[in-house]
């Protein structure tokens, strides 16, 4: 399944244009997103950074949300992470995508231009409506939290 996406291409101050985001693989879930950055960018250990992208997008309708994840490589190499865990684009959003970005490793780590950054992925929204009540229906888990079920 595929939908259409409209993307706009944010200049550069120098007039340079940000490459159409791709997917990696014909398997990816998501596409990449790279750092448009007309410099290298330095994260000091444990340093918060706002990466620009140079893309803005315009979802179909408020029935999709984009979700900015990690990159695992980056993630697991390196110890760059999302600062935010998971980005959430609603679908009204039409600024540029900015990648907010952690070093939780005990070393400076350098982005350059065009670095992928992280992934987007865009995904269906179900909204809910809240109902109170005073009682859930019982589960065979129940209230048992973190590490209730094993391992």
């Amino acid at each position: 399944m595929s939908i259409q996406v409209k993307i706009k291409r944010i200049s550069s101050d120098d007039g340079r244009l940000p490459e159409k985001p791709e997917y990696a693989t014909p398997g990816s879930a998501a596409f990449d997103l790279k750092a448009f950055l007309s410099e290298p960018l330095s994260v000091a250990k444990g340093e918060l950074v706002s990466v620009p992208t140079g893309i803005a997008i315009e979802l179909p309708s408020a029935e999709y949300a984009a979700f900015v994840f990690a990159r695992s490589g980056l993630a697991t190499k390196h110890g760059i992470c999302l600062s935010n865990g998971v980005g959430v684009i609603d679908s009204d959003y039409r600024g540029e995508i900015k990648v907010g970005l952690c070093n939780l490793s005990d070393k400076t780590y350098t982005i350059y231009p065009g670095d992928r950054i992280a992934q987007l992925s865009v995904m269906p929204v179900i909204h809910i409506e809240p109902v109170f009540c005073d009682e859930l229906t019982k589960s065979e888990r129940g209230e048992g939290g973190f590490g209730s079920t094993g391992r």
